[in-house]
């Protein structure tokens, strides 16, 4: 999947007063849960640049590649975790908000075509702020889940949804537990 970090508005400073420092806004995106092929990290993050001239009003454009499998869509659980930070030259990141894209939202797109998608952006406590994130989403292409046999069954046939660059293919998988 390829997720472009497009925007962000209405940001709010996180203090105000002779002291109140200029955002420099950035975006991590993580997915949950994370890509189980991927055995060198439990969870991959993603960081967009700092946007130094922004302030209140980002924006990025940047792109990232993410690899996930047909089992992150089948979890409804699954979402993709967005956190809004400002980098500060003294203490650091602080954070200023955050947002999730349940994978409903995603749903499965044609290969290619785009999706986009606005997020209110909600306080560290949960609470609504006045700024909205702006992705853009693009399915590219799926990496084949492997079929585990389940206990509770000795034989079991399932359905595996393979995508792969110009074609799709279903293809049902037998296993048994004998």
């Amino acid at each position: 999947m390829e997720i472009t970090v497009i925007s962000a508005q209405g940001l709010k400073k996180t203090s105000s007063g002779p002291f109140s420092h200029r955002l420099r806004p950035f975006i991590t995106i993580t997915a949950y849960p994370p890509n189980p092929h991927n055995s060198n990290e439990k969870c991959q993050m993603y960081r967009t640049r700092v946007d130094d001239q922004g302030g209140v009003n980002p924006t990025w454009g940047d792109k990232f590649h993410v690899p996930l499998d047909t089992a992150f869509f089948q979890n409804r659980y699954s979402c993709i975790y967005v956190h809004l930070y400002t980098k500060r030259l003294i203490t650091g990141q602080v954070q200023l908000g955050w947002c999730q894209v349940p994978v409903t939202d995603i749903g499965f797109l044609p290969e290619g075509s785009v999706k986009y998608l606005s997020y209110r952006i909600l306080a560290r406590d949960g609470t609504r702020t006045p700024g909205v994130v702006n992705l853009a989403i693009r399915l590219t292409s799926f990496q084949q889940v492997a079929v585990l046999p389940d206990s509770r069954a000795s034989d079991e046939c399932k359905t595996v949804i393979v995508r792969s660059k110009g074609y799709t293919k279903l293809s049902s998988v037998t296993s048994s537990m004998k």
